[in-house]
Order: structure tokens, then sequence, then C-alpha cells
């Protein structure tokens, strides 16, 4: 049995939850399938040992490391919203030069194939959609904008201010981090510690439930079903087209009919996904003429840094404060982006630190420490990919590059923050298991040899199947990438809705 929509997206999240949003308004009968449901209300929500040590509400998903041959669990959420409702809320543009190549000592990070002025006028409804709080004229390397942010920047917490002025002092220019909370007039959030990581109990961080998921399905025309899994994609008999998606739900089997089928589930399960519905005219996957779907997966190098000082830090919403100082090409300068963390708990430190540690350590450390992330670009390579067992499981591999420029603003960033008076910092690797910001299994381009998506996201080898969440990317430059796949979700909605596909028979 089908039932029958001229639209359905898969997965809820910032491509998915946004698309459905820049849609729904246009009369258009749309299903989002989500595999998780939304998350209760309820006090774990803000409880540190239940989210970072529990993992509550993490996926139960299992991925294959190919490079370690062992299972692992990947820090990634599946809920209405997807890992927005987790995430830090940091909402920022790529610069103009993320548009371009960019050249490193060990290798090239790809131009995009539409200039940074054609995505321009989408981050702008974006960044109103999320609620955005920053502003101009701060950050070093802003690429210009059609007006202000919606609304103004958070204010520095007194340490935090402190810091800044003695980073100032040492010839930088730290601005006013971009963030997606409900600080506006009569707004909800109450500048609480947990925020960064946690899902918001007053729904005052701008996810994609809040923001686009529920104001869509207001309009009337847009269904939700959760706890539906997506098994694979149907084509019809020819081949060009997809007709329907096929899932389980509730341990059965259930069937929907679409005119345009749009795949969100983030760049691994996403790439997964057509790589499961192989069909006799797409043996290697759908949209896979080039091989290249589940390649070039990227994740961006990151290390957390706990600056440890004397006195207790006493901060409470520390997430405020960026650098993008050294984000500029200047000769062979390190090239990244630098931004506070939400204040840790010797909780969420915990997998941070190895276990002959003790707690009661971890405790001292957290009630003096500021806690930053350093983030770097890593380069697409061709052997970072995503395949399918035998058996069906997701198997990711993936080799770190670029890792030189990485180590570089690293300890660029550790001897700046020794001289403003910190003398411990602790330098601290993510793994592979935090695929916050996965990107690149199925990127854009004009040349189907050498791309999976056209510019309109749209694959190549069918008709009407498309991809919006960061699969898209060429490259994963050094930004945050959620507010870059929003505004993407928001172009792609005007184009689908001005191709409509003739609804092909099943095969």
């Amino acid at each position: 049995m089908f039932d029958h929509y001229d639209i359905i997206i898969i997965g809820s999240g910032a491509g998915g939850g946004t698309l459905a949003f820049g849609l729904a308004h246009r009369g258009l009968r749309i299903l989002l399938l989500e595999r998780g449901h939304s998350i209760p209300k309820e006090p774990e929500n803000w409880q540190a040992r239940s989210l970072f040590q529990e993992g509550r509400y993490r996926t139960d998903q299992q991925w294959i490391d190919q490079r370690q041959r062992q299972p692992f669990r990947p820090s990634l959420y599946q809920h209405v919203g997807g890992s927005t409702k987790v995430y830090g809320a940091a909402l920022l543009r790529m610069r103009e030069m993320d548009f371009g190549t960019v050249t490193y000592p060990e290798g090239i990070s790809p131009a995009w194939p539409l200039s940074y002025g054609a995505l321009e006028p989408y981050y702008a409804q974006a960044e109103d959609l999320y609620w955005v709080h920053g502003d101009r004229g701060e950050d070093p390397t802003e690429p210009f904008a059609h007006g202000p942010f919606p609304f103004p920047a958070m204010p520095h917490e007194p340490k935090v201010w402190a810091i800044a002025q003695q980073l100032s002092r040492q010839g930088l220019q730290p601005f006013s981090l971009p963030m997606g909370i409900d600080r506006r007039e009569g707004g909800s959030c109450i500048r609480c510690s947990t925020c960064d990581g946690y899902p918001c109990l007053l729904d005052a961080k701008a996810d994609a439930e809040v923001c686009c998921v529920e104001p869509a399905l207001a309009q009337g025309n847009v269904t939700l079903k959760t706890g539906v899994e997506a098994q694979r994609i149907i084509t019809e008999e020819s081949g060009r087209r997809v007709v329907g998606v096929e899932a389980i739900a509730a341990g059965r089997a259930v069937y929907y009919k679409a005119h345009q089928i749009v795949v969100a589930c983030g760049a691994v399960n996403s790439a997964a996904l057509l790589l499961r519905s192989a069909t006799a005219q797409h043996p290697r996957g759908l949209g896979n003429s080039s091989g290249l779907v589940g390649r070039y997966l990227m994740k961006h190098n990151v290390t957390k840094l706990f600056a440890i000082g004397w006195e207790n830090n006493p901060t409470v919403f520390q997430k405020t404060l960026a650098i993008n100082d050294f984000y500029r090409q200047d000769g062979d300068a390190p090239i990244g982006h630098i931004h506070l963390m939400g204040k840790h708990t010797w909780e969420m430190m915990r997998s941070d630190f190895p276990e002959w540690v003790p707690n009661r350590m971890l405790q001292a450390i957290a009630r003096r420490s500021v806690d930053w992330w350093v983030q770097t670009e890593d380069l697409p390579d061709p052997e970072n990919r995503v395949t399918l067992t035998p058996r069906g499981e997701i198997a990711v591999t993936y080799r770190p590059n670029n890792l030189m420029n990485h180590h570089r603003l690293t300890q660029r960033m550790r001897s700046l923050l020794r001289g403003a008076g910190f003398p411990w910092v602790i330098a601290r690797p993510v793994g592979l298991a935090t695929l916050n910001h996965q990107a690149g299994t199925c990127r854009f381009g004009e040349d189907p040899k050498t791309s999976v998506l056209n510019l309109d996201c749209r694959c190549h080898d069918l008709e009407n199947l498309y991809v919006v969440d960061s699969s898209f990317f060429p490259s994963a430059t050094a930004t945050n990438p959620t507010l870059t796949i929003a505004a993407n979700a928001l172009r792609v909605a005007e184009r689908l809705a001005c191709h409509p596909v003739s609804m092909p028979a099943i095969a």
C-alpha cells in the first residue's frame, strides 16, 4: 500500500527541516519522514551525567570503523530536528574565500561551483529563521551582507570580556560569536549553562524542530511521521526517476510514493541510503554513475583546549566569543576558526581524559577552565568514504589529513592563552565518533563525472531525486556548517517548487 505525496523529505534536521519550512507555504502535499521521535521534555534534558556519560538521546546506530576494524557508536542524534536539538547553535556564514580554491602545504581545498553572492540572500533568510544574534563589523573576515544580524549579539560575561581584552592586547580581533538563541524581546532564553550539547527544555535554542518543523506542520499540508526508518528508495522500471520510499515502522514494512524525493539524513546516512537503493539500472547505488557516492567524507579537524588558571571561572553562558584572525590566508600562517564552547562540567570532560584521571581532579579542572574549540579544514579525499559491508552495515573509512595546519593553529592558540594568563592549557583532539560536522559524500557540481548532484542538489542520474544536507559540500571550509546547510535548503526549496515532476508508474 502506498500513500501519495508531492514531495517526500527523509530527515528533519537542518537540511530536511529547513526544506520543509521553505516548501510548506507553496500548497504542496509534503511528507516528512524521521527515523526517531521528538525528544521528550524531561529533567534529563539538562543533566550532564545523563547526556555526556550515559549517552541519553544519542543514536543507537553502530557503524564500522574500517581502519580499526571495530564497531563504534557515532555521536549523532536522530530525533525530530536532528542533531540541531543538541548542537551549540553557532551559526556562521562561510567566508567569501571559502568559495574559491584554498591552498595548504598539504593539499588543496577545491572551489565551490557557485559563488558566495549566490548564497548570500539565503544566508540572510536563514539567519532570520534561526534567530541569529551577532554584530556586523566585529569579525575581521566577515563576508559582505545586505543587512545587520536579526538580533544583537549575546553579551559577554565578565570573565569572557576580560579574556577578550587580553587577546586584543596580543593583537587579535576577537568578536561576538553569531548564535541562534531566543534572546529576542520576550524570548525564552535564560542564559543557562545547559545549552551547548543539551536539548533545551524551554525551546530557547534555534533548532530545526522549533524553528522549521513545527511552523511547517502548522500550515496543514505537511505531514510528519516519526519512528520511520527509510530502507531504500524505489525507482520506476526505466531507472530514470524515483517513485517512492520503502521504510520500516513499528517493525513492519511501509511504502510511500511521491513526485519528488529529497534525502536529508546526514552525510553518512544519506550516502548509505543511496548505496542501499541499488537496482539493475543503478548497480552501484542511486546517483552513483560517477562512483562518488560516499566518497570525500569530511568532518573537520578539531581540538578542544581547556585553559586553566588559578582562579575559578564563574561564567554560566560562556559561548559568546570567537577568533577568526587566522582564517585569512596570509603567507604560511595557519588557517582556521576558534570559538568558546559552552562551560564544561567534569561530566562533559570525562570522555576527553584518560580513565586514570580521577573525577575529583576533573572537578578541579572544570571549576577553573575556560573551554575552547579549535577547528580547521580537513581536505576532501576520495579514500575517506562511506560504504556498506556485505551484511549491510555502514562502514566509515577516514584518515585525518591537513594536520600540519591544525597542529600549528592549536599551538598558536595555546601560546596566546598562556599570554592571556592561563598557565596550563590542555589539548584534547576530537575523534572519529564525533561527526557533528560530517559533509561531502554527495558533492555537487556541473560535471556528472566528478560530482553526484547538480547545482540544484538534484542527482545527475535521476530526474527527481535530491540530497539536501551537508552531503553536497565539495569542501568542508573551516566554519560550522549548519547555517550553510539551512541557507542551501531554502535555495533548493525555490527550485524544487518550480520543477514539478509527473507521477510515474511503479515497476
